[in-house]
């Protein structure tokens, strides 16, 4: 090991909140990687119920690369995800991984070589679904994989310029010179997601923001990792239920003020749900396109709602 490599330092961090049942699988996997960097794996216990603190506590004793972990009573992702960058400040990189996927071999050594050997600020890359607990659904087409998660863009490592290629907080690296230089870059509590509920975004406004910053942000298909779905997001529900919250929050926090409104909804909103619902009706028969349209209507739903929750609220406010 080079002087420069062994002067670095990296933390491979999780979050969880209640599934002890995981986390020796997960500790074993972390600690069985391959890294030219000295590392420490850091747990994040997000107010767990369960026996999570005596697992850690457990697999603390084992030997391999240290485990630490540090107890976040603040419920909800956005304040684990940032308490881990707290614990790790000092560290060189910091890389997430989530507590129900498992890394693939390599995967810190493609880390490690993207950020001493290629200079990326940020690396994302390849998350595989794992079905092995639960079968596919015959409805689930590939181009529905991306709600849950997967992430595959191609073979070919490439630097990220525009938001068309994002990857995501269950498997990607920073350079903590990026959070030591700006205190203020944290992940966004507006798109919080707490306990085992749907939601989240704040993994891509921190996307959105590194990419607005120029940062140097590297895809790398050999950092894989094994996403599993808990059979509760296996259904046609849930995808709906994500897109309406996606489209709530999004008309929340960043749809501009429309001078011409009902009840502070726009009109092309109320024009855009009517197309998409009668669109929706057309594939109604048709199970392939139906619930991807189905989910177009619900995002749209989710804007509406949004709006007018905006404008309900700025009433309360003035009177």
């Amino acid at each position: 090991m080079s002087l420069e490599k062994a002067s670095k330092k990296l933390t491979f961090a999780f979050c969880t909140y209640n599934r002890a049942e995981r986390l020796e699988n997960l500790v074993f996997a972390m600690r069985a990687q391959s890294c030219p960097i000295p590392f420490e794996i850091l747990a994040v216990d997000n107010n767990s119920s369960d026996t999570t603190s005596e697992v850690l506590k457990q697999l603390q004793q084992l030997p391999g690369p240290t485990l630490r972990w540090v107890h976040e009573p603040n419920q909800g992702i956005v304040a684990a995800r940032n308490r881990a960058i707290q614990e790790a400040i000092n560290s060189d990189i910091l890389v997430f991984i989530d507590d129900d996927e498992l890394p693939l071999c390599g995967l810190l050594e493609t880390v490690a070589h993207a950020y001493l050997s290629e200079g990326a600020e940020c690396v994302g890359g390849r998350i595989d679904i794992d079905f092995t607990d639960h079968k596919r659904p015959e409805w689930l087409d590939d181009e529905l994989l991306g709600f849950l998660g997967a992430l595959d863009h191609g073979k070919q490592a490439f630097w990220i310029e525009d938001n068309t290629t994002p990857v995501w907080a269950g498997n990607i690296a920073y350079d903590m010179a990026i959070f030591r230089n700006d205190p203020a870059l944290r992940f966004d509590r507006r798109y919080d997601r707490k306990g085992k509920t749907i939601g989240g975004g704040e993994d891509v406004m921190m996307f959105n923001v590194l990419l607005q910053q120029k940062r140097r942000i590297r895809y790398r298909p050999d950092m894989a990792i094994l996403h599993a779905v808990e059979p509760w997001r296996l259904r046609r529900r849930y995808f709906l239920d994500v897109h309406f919250l996606a489209g709530y929050r999004g008309a929340i926090n960043d749809f501009p003020v429309y001078h011409r409104t009902y009840l502070g909804i726009p009109p092309f909103l109320i024009s855009q749900i009517v197309r998409q619902t009668w669109q929706w009706l057309g594939l109604a028969f048709t199970a392939k396109h139906s619930l991807r349209q189905a989910m177009n209507v619900s995002y749209s739903l989710g804007q509406i709602c949004g709006c007018f929750s905006r404008w309900k609220n700025k009433l309360l406010i003035n009177n």
